[in-house]
């Protein structure tokens, strides 16, 4: 199975979901169930990182395997199929809520909005514990989120 494509932090195909923008506090209130569903996606692909060199060896050595380990080579086809629909449908989950998989590895998702009138993205990942950098669309920096952006939080005054 090839890795979602590589793109910049806030990156998206063209959908027909691309009409959404998400303000921070929705993205921020959302992130339980994000949180979820990221964390199927990292776990499905980890065990799939496992399967996939296990697949590897037993196909190169068929003629050579005892029964169990012919078991084992027709066992993990089907489990790699298991493990690659989970996949797909939790990535399916994210696109319904209208949230892009930009690194499936690391779980990092995009959040879609508008900052200053152009394409942007809120950016979190499961380290994080909150939603709390965005980027422009076609930027790969990760900028903390202001924290004047974030509802009820005063404004720093300025020296």
């Amino acid at each position: 199975m090839s890795d979602t494509p590589r793109r910049a932090f806030g990156a998206s195909s063209k959908s027909k979901r691309s009409d959404i923008n998400v303000d921070l506090d929705t993205a921020r209130h959302m992130l339980p169930l994000v949180r979820s569903i990221v964390q199927d996606i990292v776990t499905v692909k980890t065990h799939l990182n496992q399967l996939h060199p296990e697949q590897e060896t037993l196909e190169s050595h068929r003629r050579e395997l005892a029964w169990k380990e012919r078991e084992r080579r027709y066992s993990i086809d089907e489990e790699i199929r298991q493990a690659e629909g989970d996949y797909k449908k939790a990535v399916s989950e994210l696109r319904d809520l209208g949230i892009s998989l930009v690194d499936g590895k690391a779980g990092r998702v995009a959040f879609p909005t508008r900052i200053n009138g152009r394409p942007a993205v809120f950016t979190w990942q499961p380290e994080e514990e909150n939603v709390m950098y965005w980027s422009y669309e076609e930027e790969d920096l990760r900028r903390p989120i202001p924290s004047e952006w974030v509802p009820g939080t005063p404004l720093r005054l300025k020296k």
